[in-house]
């Protein structure tokens, strides 16, 4: 109230007094000039303001690239009038785990994640833009795919400022990737660090931490991250714990050993002394799906003893990661160009061949616990010799060459020299329903954001790409009433804002950054399938980034207010 008194009297400029006619809304004498106007006023919608109550009809201002206010401002003019009556208006959302990294640079529209009100994007699972040598430069040059970019940074800071300088409708943030720390020290092979390597590791993740990162990635299933030693990481994580920085992981097992990952994960929270998050939480294989009930009530134990330990999902039961994670992590020892070289030794072949077949506890076989060949989907290819087998499962392209799936999955990916894109049929509805209940789980991607056009055409996502989030909104609180409105909304943006430390977001409060949200809860919903995934949701009517309205009846403005957003640790 005093705030608002104060903002009238600047506005009377010589009056005796001002008085307050209405929340937000100053009265004037007839001597005075007009009132300030509002930039945008979202009226009438029912309000659910991010702390995952039950929502309220109200009005929310909009100044500059704040949030003036939530009440009552039916009087208070406005440059920009949106009727929310009948709607649901909530802060915007946070993707926890985005693969944007290349798509914004070709499209920094982020449509297919506008249009579901994300607002936010957290990238840096494991790899992150920075920091690269030349080397590693060098390197991301040559496996670039569909998308072609010059590389115009070096520090992960440095690509986040690229981004926002280039011109994107979304905001951005990163998590500093330990797998891309790891390869500028001490690159592709399978060897543990030096005390110098670990000492110029360290430092590297000092500089990011004080540039901004919000933390450490790791996705451990992979090489050459599945080369790091858990003492390795713990000291990583010592580090970015002194910037407030968060460890968040692609555990080294979601499968056979989903529960000895766990205990790594808890341990490093400890040990290092900052919050964890397990990435895209779930139980992989059939025959791993039991252990659900024990992993959640494990990470539950976590926190009654203290430690901040929370997860984000994606709302679907198949995943999708590279072919190549069918094959033992030696395979990649060295990188891509020592896999290509093995794949082509007849004796190295028949070795590799024999691990994919069998069901393993030392490392991740995501050929097993799919189940079998007909549930792994082939979406993405780099050569356009392989691009019309986009859309056919792995059994499909056995028979169509008349050889055995092992052989064939081992002899596309020599033959396109790339991870090629998949998708794996391997968890349950039911493992879903049950993380969807769960109040400390927010919510992701793990996909690019991107759009049914152009270079983005030539392969095909994840559904996720296009889904994810109107997919919670629709499908599991509308449809099946799996959790609240208010309860949605407080994971979608609340706690995850919460969680990374994020200034001023996440929130309908006065004095928060504009990021809001406008839709329909009667319609939004997914609409992208596997066999066809580039397809936008629906039901998401308006969004503001930073004050600016990116998304407008439904429709994409061309706005690209989003900003570079920083952790908590940063030097200012």
């Amino acid at each position: 109230m005093k705030m608002l008194l104060n903002h009238c009297r600047s506005l009377f400029c010589g009056a005796l007094f001002a008085t307050i006619i209405s929340p937000g809304v100053c009265a004037q004498e007839a001597s005075s000039s007009p009132p300030q106007q509002l930039d945008a006023l979202i009226k009438g919608g029912t309000v659910y303001d991010g702390s995952g109550g039950e929502g309220r009809v109200a009005d929310v201002a909009i100044r500059r690239d704040r949030i003036e206010g939530v009440g009552d401002f039916h009087n208070a003019p406005a440059k920009k009038i949106i009727d929310a009556r009948g709607l649901a208006v909530a802060p915007g959302f946070i993707n926890m785990l985005s693969w944007s990294t290349e798509s914004l640079v070709q499209d920094g529209r982020s449509q297919s994640e506008i249009r579901q009100g994300v607002t936010t994007e957290i990238m840096g699972e494991g790899e992150s833009m920075g920091p690269l040598n030349e080397t590693m430069k060098k390197r991301a040059l040559g496996q670039q795919r569909d998308i072609k970019y010059e590389i115009k940074w070096n520090t992960l800071s440095e690509y986040l400022r690229y981004l926002e300088a280039r011109g994107v409708s979304c905001n951005v943030a990163s998590f500093l990737g330990a797998t891309t720390v790891r390869e500028y020290v001490i690159g592709l092979e399978d060897k543990q660090p030096t005390p110098q390597q670990l000492e110029e590791m360290r430092a590297l993740v000092r500089k990011e931490m004080e540039a901004g990162a919000l933390g450490i990635g790791t996705s451990l299933i992979y090489p050459p991250a599945f080369y790091a030693k858990t003492p390795e990481l713990i000291e990583l994580c010592k580090v970015a714990a002194k910037y407030q920085g968060k460890y968040i992981s692609h555990m080294r097992s979601e499968g056979n050993q989903l529960l000895q990952a766990l205990e790594e994960l808890i341990r490093i929270s400890r040990e290092a002394g900052l919050p964890a998050e397990v990435y895209h939480i779930k139980a992989a294989g059939e025959k791993n799906w039991p252990k659900e009930d024990e992993l959640l009530s494990r990470i539950e134990a976590a926190q009654k003893e203290g430690l901040k330990i929370t997860a984000d999902m994606y709302t679907y039961t198949a995943s999708g990661t590279g072919l190549d994670a069918c094959l033992p992590p030696w395979t990649e020892d060295g990188g891509y160009p020592a896999l290509f070289k093995r794949l082509r030794d007849p004796a190295t072949r028949k070795k590799i061949a024999a691990q994919v077949r069998v069901d393993s506890d030392e490392w991740e076989n995501v050929y097993v616990s799919a189940g079998s060949p007909e549930r792994i989907l082939l979406v993405g290819f780099k050569s356009e010799k392989l691009k019309p087998l986009t859309g056919k499962t792995l059994a499909q392209v056995a028979q169509m060459r008349g050889k055995d799936p092992v052989e064939t999955l081992m002899d596309l990916i020599a033959e396109d020299e790339s991870r090629i894109d998949a998708i794996y049929f391997e968890m349950s509805e039911e493992n879903v329903r049950k993380e969807i209940a769960k109040p400390w789980i927010s919510f992701c991607s793990d996909e690019a954001s991107q759009a049914p056009e152009g270079v983005f055409l030539k392969s095909n996502p994840h559904p996720r790409a296009y889904g994810s989030f109107a997919r919670v909104l629709g499908k599991y609180v509308r449809d099946e009433k799996l959790i609240s409105l208010g309860e949605a909304v407080r994971r979608l943006s609340a706690l995850p804002a919460t969680n990374l430390g994020l200034d001023h977001r996440g929130f309908l409060k006065e004095g928060m950054f504009a990021d809001v949200v406008v839709f329909d809860p009667a319609t939004i919903a997914d609409r992208a399938t596997f066999a066809q995934p580039h397809q936008y949701a629906v039901g998401m009517k308006d969004v503001f980034v930073n004050g600016a309205q990116v998304l407008k009846d439904g429709e994409h403005t061309g706005a690209k207010p989003g900003r570079a957003l920083w952790g908590p640790g940063k030097i200012r």
